[in-house]
């Protein structure tokens, strides 16, 4: 059973990606925080989807914004495909930092360029860096909040990888708080899965690092309390599967 209610997740996602994405073509040529609507409305019902196919739901804990006058950088745990369609559903409105490559994947690279998204390509080394903190920059300039995954490639549950000094580079450069992001998705969706498995995501938004930190001392701190939070909801989520 749970491979059928997977698959029928997954061509219910795709039917309704396509099918919106066909026919708000002409939304592209709409202002930005209207395709962002659009982009908000198309998570809001992959979520739905999940939760009524795969039987996937979710839960948040912590502050999501903590001062709504003030911009945040969040740094997102990435263990699946689940955290980035939740962020634009539930979080503030956000620019990602994303590989480039995925704003030619046809129709969904479309909107996610549309929508806003600040691209990196880690090949290009040192104006790779530049090109990103100039981008990131005007879209704080217009009232965004960041987003960023700063392990670069999803991790299984449980496991951690190398933290990539972008994140460092956007906290110094635009003097904003991080906010660390942790979950445990990867339990119930895991990388290069087709099969998902059912049961509570759990998502907790930590305490926020305030500018001022050197890099060592940063980078320390953002991956001690990000893999501190994801080991314990691993953990959870490992005892309530088995229950």
């Amino acid at each position: 059973m749970t491979i059928v209610r997977s698959a029928i997740f997954t061509t219910c996602l795709w039917i309704w990606t396509l099918s919106a994405g066909l026919v708000l073509l002409p939304f592209l040529l709409a202002p930005r925080s209207v395709v962002y609507n659009l982009g908000f409305i198309w998570s809001v019902v992959a979520l739905w989807l999940l939760r009524i196919t795969v039987g996937i739901n979710h839960t948040v804990s912590g502050v999501i914004q903590p001062d709504p006058s003030r911009q945040y950088i969040y740094a997102l745990k990435h263990q699946s495909t689940w955290e980035t369609i939740f962020f634009v559903a539930a979080g503030p409105r956000c620019a990602a930092v994303l590989k480039q490559q995925l704003r030619y994947i046809p129709i969904y690279g479309w909107y996610l360029g549309r929508i806003g998204m600040v691209p990196i390509e880690r090949s290009a080394g040192a104006v790779a860096l530049k090109r990103m903190l100039s981008a990131a920059r005007r879209y704080v300039s217009v009232g965004r909040h960041l987003l960023i995954m700063p392990e670069g490639t999803r991790m299984p549950s449980g496991r951690t990888g190398r933290y990539h000094p972008g994140v460092f580079a956007l906290y110094k450069y635009l003097d904003l708080s991080v906010i660390p992001v942790a979950h445990n998705s990867g339990l119930f969706w895991g990388r290069g899965r087709f099969v998902k498995t059912s049961g509570t995501i759990r998502v907790e938004f930590l305490e926020p690092i305030d500018p001022g930190l050197d890099k060592e001392a940063f980078m320390a701190l953002l991956q001690d309390r990000i893999e501190s939070a994801a080991a314990v909801l691993h953990e959870k989520g490992l005892s309530e599967r088995s229950a």
